[in-house]
This record gives structure tokens, sequence and C-alpha cells, in this order.
């Protein structure tokens, strides 16, 4: 399977969590969840496997802290970044507020232009990846997956 086929499944599976509430902390599809409910569930989804659980965190928890958890965390799974500029449809995208603090959003690229990410005044949405979000990235990552592995997702949908 191709890692275009690869995006596909990522994208179809996230865009069916598209009109979820937001909900700080939360990982349900249609009941809520935050940006990286969505992308933990969406892990869970078309992986197979629960995605690791983050523990409880503040809202405002990468102003306050000094380490890059969810790019260290995105590196432990994912393995390392890939350049921007080779991103791909079902990438995850990190993104830092402003330079000097942690990344502390994330999404998954639909298309070149778009993304589906989740956030508190509307919940899971499609979004243009307009330059101000563009510029914002912090890192790309790919869902790691193996050839046995693509092939189960295959027979199951």
């Amino acid at each position: 399977m191709s890692g275009e086929d690869r995006g596909d499944l990522v994208v179809a599976a996230a865009r069916a969590w598209i009109g979820t509430p937001y909900r700080h902390q939360g990982s349900r599809k249609g009941v809520g969840c935050d940006c990286l409910g969505l992308v933990r569930g969406v892990w869970a989804e078309v992986m197979g496997r629960p995605a690791e659980q983050p523990g409880a965190y503040a809202p405002d928890w990468a102003e306050r802290g000094r380490t890059d958890r969810l790019i260290i965390a995105a590196r432990r799974h994912c393995g390392a970044a890939i350049p921007v500029s080779q991103a791909r449809a079902g990438d995850i995208l990190l993104f830092r507020w402003r330079d000097g603090v942690s990344a502390k959003h994330a999404g998954l690229l639909s298309d070149a232009d778009h993304f589906i990410h989740a956030y508190e005044a509307a919940g899971v949405v499609e979004s243009v990846l307009v330059p101000g979000w563009r510029r914002r990235i912090a890192a790309v990552h790919r869902f790691p997956f193996g050839p046995d592995h693509t092939e189960a997702l295959l027979k199951d949908h």
C-alpha cells in the first residue's frame, strides 16, 4: 500500500470526527475532544491500539512548562520529524504559538491546504492552512504504519 493510501486512511478517520464538540482532555468521537484527543482518537482507530495516556494537563500547560511535551511524544511514537515541505495528507501537524514556547496545538493534514483540528470555539473542524497557521508549524510527523498493519486495516475497511 502506498503512503498516499495510508494517509487517506488517516484523513478518513479524522473527517469522521468533524462536528465532535470541544472538551478539554477528551478523546471520544462524537462526545468531546481537544486537539490532542483528536490525534489520540484517530491514532487508536488507524493503528489498532490505544494511544499513550498523557496524564492530566491544564489548559495553559505549554505556557508553564519548559519541555516540548508534544514534540517529544511525537518523536517517541512516530520517529523523526519530516520537513514541512514533505508533509502529505494524514501527517500530524504540531503548532507553536510563538518562538520560545512549547508546541501546544495539534492537527492532521487533510490535503495540501487544509487540516483537521479541534479548538474550544468550534470543536473538530477542517480549516484552511492559511499563512498564519503555516508559519506556526513546529513539527510534522507521520503515522508509523508497518506493512502487515496496513494490510489488516484495509481488510477491516
